[in-house]
């Protein structure tokens, strides 16, 4: 797995969200070579070995339904540094780490998420959230994305921070604002971070790879 996967895996693992900002040296793996373009990066990167940074990057969490699709999206972002597919929003944090299978047999309460690192100097979280809007099809639509459907595919923003949480909630206002005038409601959630737990490998970059579609 990843250096994201695992510092995700080990946060879970104590009952905690992933920190809203990573400012240690963080290993940060992009595209089909799993290195990073740090050209256009305000990270501190050791030009040496361009794959090791010392970055303040922001963390943040969106569920956009199959997450394979919404990876794919945010690592095609200018400025998103890290990507990583898994399950978060279970029915109990301290539960032993969640299965694909489970997740979907929707006994653990977990949606399928992405946490996405970027650098908010060359993406701004607006810019994010759009994105993720513009991933589902109808957002008033519970617990549905396209043909998917379950409790592991609804839909949500979930912020590591207090300053994130005021901008999901905006980004929601601003979706929801559109909607309403055709009477509709946007189904989406706006919560807290809580534990997020990195799905299998077989499903980090699952798009990338040329495996199928979502």
């Amino acid at each position: 797995n990843s250096p994201l996967a695992q510092a995700a895996a080990r946060y879970a693992s104590t009952g905690e969200p992933v920190p809203p900002i990573l400012d240690t040296k963080v290993i940060l793996f992009r595209s089909n070579d799993d290195t990073i373009d740090t050209s256009s990066s305000s990270a501190d990167c050791d030009s040496s070995s361009p794959s090791i940074c010392t970055a303040k990057a922001t963390v943040a969490t969106f569920a956009g339904g199959c997450f394979w699709g919404i990876q794919q999206a945010y690592d095609d972002e200018p400025g998103v540094l890290a990507t990583c597919v898994g399950y978060t929003q279970g029915d109990n944090d301290n539960a032993p780490h969640p299965t694909y299978a489970a997740v979907c047999s929707e006994e653990t309460g977990h949606t399928e998420a992405c946490l996405v690192v970027f650098d908010p100097t060359i993406v701004t979280y607006e810019r994010l959230a759009d994105l993720f809007f513009a991933r589902v099809d109808d957002p008033t639509m519970l617990n549905r994305v396209g043909k998917d459907r379950g409790t592991q595919y609804r839909t949500g923003l979930y912020a590591h921070s207090e300053e994130q949480l005021r901008q999901a909630r905006e980004a929601y206002d601003k979706e929801n604002r559109m909607w309403k005038t055709s009477g509709r409601t946007v189904m989406k959630e706006v919560k807290r971070a809580v534990s997020f737990w990195p799905a299998e490998e077989e499903h980090q970059r699952f798009l990338a790879k040329g495996n199928g579609r979502c």
